[in-house]
């Protein structure tokens, strides 16, 4: 893909499923990569046998990839691991926001410690990582990418998942403002917006035929995404093929955004 030959792309949350998928296709594409993880080592060594498969099938480009362990809800580890992205990748281009999690609970019973810690590593680590990456772009006078991962549920309400809704919302808001503030000066800040897709974390309700079918039937393409399709997205976003699109969020969802309830007419004519 046009333009991100060279590039250096810090991957948040990069050690399993979409992150992971994220990281080795910008590594395909020949660009290099640092791969945040939290705590599990070996779901990190595990992505670097993979991205060092693509590094391999890529020699001729030069690329490099490092692990960057950080918790991006934690104001010094975040700036902490964005300072070792840059310095073991020789400079930054493209930042993803990838790191989240949710927490299901109905809201009556939702504590606050619950609801601080998912808005914590979804809204306020992409925050910190944004900045983090805006103060090198300019320090260094240098366009710059951010793409946040967010979710078909900053449009879509999720009921008994409060915390992973509002900070996809703000996520949202986030996308949008920092690509006004910064639209000027060469850093475009774009949001790809997942569907339902098959991720390890998935693999109860893809083995279980009911289930499986209970969420594929809310979706109009009659099918869940890849962790593979939501890469690719995200490196056009990156690329120079996307060069002109800043602040939008780009929904990856087989048309689960497409209010499929309307699919039959239920109004009176």
């Amino acid at each position: 893909m046009r333009g991100l030959k060279g590039k250096n792309v810090l991957v948040t949350g990069g050690s399993s499923g979409i992150g992971q998928a994220i990281a080795v296709r910008f590594a395909e594409y020949g660009a290099n990569v640092a791969i945040n993880y939290l705590r599990e080592r070996e779901e990190a060594d595990d992505t670097e046998q993979q991205v060092e498969a693509c590094v391999s099938r890529v020699k001729q480009e030069g690329v490099r990839h490092v692990l960057v362990r950080g918790d991006v809800s934690k104001e010094d580890e975040a700036i902490d691991m964005v300072a070792q992205a840059v310095e073991g990748l020789g400079g930054l281009d493209v930042l993803v926001n990838n790191a989240g999690i949710q927490i299901s609970r109905p809201t009556e019973e939702l504590s606050s410690e619950d609801f601080e810690k998912v808005l914590g590593v979804n809204l306020l680590g992409a925050f910190l990582c944004a900045r983090e990456a805006i103060r090198h772009f300019l320090d260094n006078e240098a366009p710059g990418c951010i793409l946040n991962i967010s979710s078909v549920h900053q449009r879509i309400p999720k009921p008994g998942y409060l915390g992973y809704s509002v900070s996809k919302g703000g996520m949202q808001n986030l996308t949008t403002t920092l690509a006004l503030e910064y639209a000027g000066r060469g850093i475009r800040v774009n949001g790809i917006g997942p569907g339902a897709t098959i991720t390890p974390i998935n693999q109860a309700w893809i083995e279980d035929p009911e289930k499986k079918e209970q969420v594929e039937s809310h979706i109009p393409m009659g099918r869940a995404g890849t962790a593979d399709e939501m890469a690719g997205v995200t490196c056009f976003l990156a690329s120079d093929d996307g060069a002109y699109i800043t602040g939008q969020t780009l929904f990856v969802d087989g048309g689960l955004t497409l209010y499929p309830s309307f699919l039959t007419p239920w109004s009176s004519e």
